[in-house]
C-alpha cells in the first residue's frame, strides 16, 4: 500500500507510549514476495537454477506455475495444506519509509524441512542462503549445514528482531558469508554481546549493505571493499531490494567473479527493483543489463560480467 504523506507528521514526540494510528492509502499492490522466493527469482532471472526449500500453504499452485515458469526449482517445497502461505503487508510513504505486519501462517512449519533428504535427491548445495523463514527453523538449517559440511549465507534480516542472542549466534557461527545492512549489524552486536571483531571472526566473510551508499565488503586479512550503489531513474518502491543484492552476488559467486564484482551485480540488481513496483517484476535483456552496468562501474566491469550474462540469458 502506498501513503501520500509522511508517517512522521502523524507521531507526536511526547505520546509514543500509545499510539493508535490509521494511514489513508490511495494505492493498494497484491503482490508476490516472500525472502526465500525473492531471492531465487533473481538468481533464475540472472541464468542459474535455484533451489527454493521453504514451507508454504494451500494457497501456493499459482505462485509454484509463477516460479518454475522463470526458472525457480520448486520440487523442494514443503506444503502444508491445512495453513495459508506467510503474508507481508507493509505501507511506503511517500519518503520511502515502511510499516509493516507480518502473517507467518505455513511459514512456522519450515522447522519440519530437513536438509539432508533434499541434498540427496539433488547433490551436495555449493551454497544455502539461510534467509528469514520461521526463527526455530533457520537455525536448525544453520546446524544441520555445519553437520553437513555444506557452506552457507547466513542472512537474518527481518528475523532479527524475534531471535534471542543466542538463536543469532547459533545461525551465524561458522557462516561462509554473512548478509546485514547497518541497522541489522547494530542490532545484532546489542543482542549477542559481540564485539564488532568478534562478530567477524564467527566469518569468514561480511557483506554489509548501507543503503543508497551501496554495500561493505569485509574479508579476514584484506582491507575493506567499498561499492557505490547505480544511479537509478527512478524510485517506486524499496521493498525486496537486498533480496536483489544477495541473488546478484551469488550468481556472481557462481561466476567465479571477485567480492567486489558480486557486490556490483548484486547492487545494479537491486537498482531494477527500486525502479519496479513489486519484488519480482523487473525486466532486462543481458544486453540491457551489461550496458548500465558499465556505464555503473565502468567497461572492465561490464567486460567480466558480459559473456557470463550473455551466455546464460542469450
Amino acid at each position: 500500500m502506498t501513503f501520500p504523506g509522511k508517517f512522521t507528521d502523524s507521531f507526536v514526540a511526547d505520546s509514543l507510549s500509545k499510539v493508535s494510528l490509521s494511514f489513508l492509502v490511495d494505492g493498494l499492490e497484491i503482490r508476490r514476495g516472500g525472502n526465500g522466493a525473492n531471492i531465487a527469482f533473481g538468481m533464475a532471472v540472472l541464468g542459474l537454477e535455484p533451489i527454493l526449500v521453504v514451507s508454504v500453504g494451500k494457497d501456493w499452485e499459482d505462485y509454484r506455475s509463477w516460479l518454475s515458469r522463470h526458472g525457480v526449482n520448486t520440487d523442494h517445497v514443503y506444503n502444508c495444506e491445512h495453513l495459508y502461505t506467510a503474508s507481508f503487508m507493509v505501507t511506503t510513504d511517500q519518503e520511502l519509509n515502511q510499516i509493516a505486519s507480518f502473517f507467518p501462517g505455513a511459514m512456522s512449519a519450515a522447522r519440519e524441512i530437513e536438509i539432508a533428504p533434499i541434498v540427496e535427491k539433488t547433490g551436495k548445495f555449493d551454497l544455502m542462503i539461510v534467509s528469514p523463514d520461521d526463527p526455530q527453523g533457520m537455525v536448525r538449517h544453520s546446524d544441520e549445514l555445519r553437520q553437513l559440511g555444506i557452506p552457507f549465507a547466513a542472512d537474518p534480516s527481518q528475523q532479527m528482531a524475534v531471535m534471542s542472542g543466542e538463536d543469532i549466534k547459533r545461525l551465524i557461527v561458522g557462516a561462509k558469508f554473512l548478509f546485514l545492512n547497518e541497522y541489522e549489524l547494530a542490532l545484532t552486536l546489542q543482542k549477542t554481546g559481540w564485539s564488532d571483531q568478534e562478530l567477524f571472526d564467527q566469518v569468514e566473510v561480511r557483506i554489509t549493505t548501507l543503503g543508497e551508499k551501496g554495500s561493505r565488503i569485509e574479508e579476514h586479512g584484506k582491507e575493506p571493499i567499498y561499492v557505490p550503489a547505480p544511479v537509478e531513474k527512478q524510485k517506486v518502491d524499496p521493498t525486496g531490494i537486498g533480496d536483489c543484492y544477495r541473488s546478484g552476488f551469488i550468481a556472481g559467486l557462481s561466476w567465479g567473479l571477485s567480492y567486489e564484482r558480486c557486490a556490483q551485480i548484486g547492487s545494479m540488481l537491486a537498482t531494477y527493483c527500486i525502479e519496479t513496483m513489486g519484488t519480482q517484476e523487473y525486466r532486462f535483456t543481458a544486453n540491457e543489463f551489461c550496458e548500465r552496468f558499465g556505464q555503473a562501474y565502468g567497461e572492465e566491469a561490464r567486460g567480466e560480467i558480459a559473456g557470463k550474462l550473455i551466455s546464460k540469458l542469450g
